[in-house]
């Protein structure tokens, strides 16, 4: 199998591309990254000189460069990992999340119908559902309500995969996942934000009164189950992608702490952000009833796996979070 993966040197994606060529040696992977701040070839230590992995910087709005590649390395399966993917941000700017989660997914789309290829997979998120109440699960049959510029930008970048399918035969499937934590995650996202302030004993920021809930996915167990869906999904479906672990962000935050045995007087509550979605909650019966798929940790086990990590990796943690990382952080959090 000759996999051109976009976004292989984020976070997802890197866990992504490094699953893949320690498990199966039989598949060769063209890495296709921009490296925009989140993405990072620290990433991918170790495996930048594999045999079966090769790096490429540039873009997945250009249409000549994703040619160039479908037909040098022989690639059969696309997966789109590539997005612009934090809500705060695209509430600043919400035209780059069109630009590339859009505009790059349909440039994509159209290289892949011309090739003809075995199979697109479009890697999504549960935020194109909207927001639960206190009950109750998202399915795949959930209407899609997205509430931020981000899940709009995801869910129309979704309604084209279906539509390429549906109209013109190419072999998708769309995946969505509940929220990542794991290794190589950029510091922007709530988890490793707790964890690095923590270990500095800088203040928590959370949010309002803290209460929202999310569906927690350990990053490894995400790629395994795309993995699956990739090999034995059916060729049009969505599947949905959780981890079974509700959670406050107080409890999440609360976890962190006691882990690194930090006091609870580092929490700061601020100014929540616009729209923010109460709830969101995952069914994955269909992936782990089709495809055999189940989380391989709980969420007690993972964060204990991800917090050590980041306390053994500080170096990787200092070049991110210096110069722009800095200002980002001063613009998002000093007046709330």
């Amino acid at each position: 199998m000759n996999l051109l993966v976009t976004g292989g040197a984020g976070f997802i994606g890197s866990n992504f591309v490094r699953m893949v060529l320690r498990d199966h040696p039989d598949c060769r992977i063209v890495n296709l990254d921009k490296l925009t701040y989140a993405g990072n070839l620290e990433n991918l230590a170790g495996y930048m000189e594999n045999p079966n992995h090769m790096f490429v910087r540039g873009d997945i709005c250009d249409a000549d460069l994703i040619s160039q590649l479908m037909d040098e390395y022989g690639i059969n399966v696309m997966i789109n990992f590539a997005a612009e993917s934090h809500v705060d941000r695209s509430l600043v700017d919400p035209g780059v999340f069109i630009d590339t989660n859009v505009t790059g997914t349909l440039t994509l789309l159209k290289v892949a119908l011309e090739r003809k290829i075995d199979r697109f997979l479009q890697v999504s998120t549960d935020e194109v559902y909207g927001s639960l109440g206190p009950d109750g699960f998202f399915t795949e049959q959930s209407p899609i309500q997205p509430n931020s510029p981000y899940s709009a930008s995801k869910a129309a970048a979704d309604h084209l995969v279906h539509a390429f399918g549906h109209s013109w035969g190419l072999k998708v499937n769309i995946t969505r996942c509940s929220n990542n934590y794991g290794e190589y995650q950029f510091p922007e996202k709530m988890i490793p934000l707790m964890i690095h302030n923590a270990m500095h004993d800088k203040e928590l920021p959370v949010y309002g009164d803290g209460l929202y809930i999310r569906d927690w996915l350990y990053v490894y167990d995400h790629c395994t189950a795309i993995w699956q869906v990739l090999t034995k999904g059916r060729i049009g479906e969505v599947y949905n992608i959780g981890g079974n672990n509700e959670k406050t962000n107080l409890e999440v935050v609360g976890l962190i702490l006691e882990h690194l045995g930090k006091p609870s007087t580092l929490i700061r509550h601020v100014k929540d952000r616009p729209g923010h979605d109460r709830r969101y909650a995952i069914d994955s019966g269909k992936t782990m009833q089709e495809l055999g798929w189940s989380p391989s940790v709980t969420f007690e086990e993972g964060i204990a796996r991800t917090i050590d990590w980041y306390r053994s990796n500080t170096e990787w943690l200092n070049h991110i979070v210096s110069g722009a990382y800095q200002q980002y952080y001063e613009s998002m959090y000093r007046d709330r």
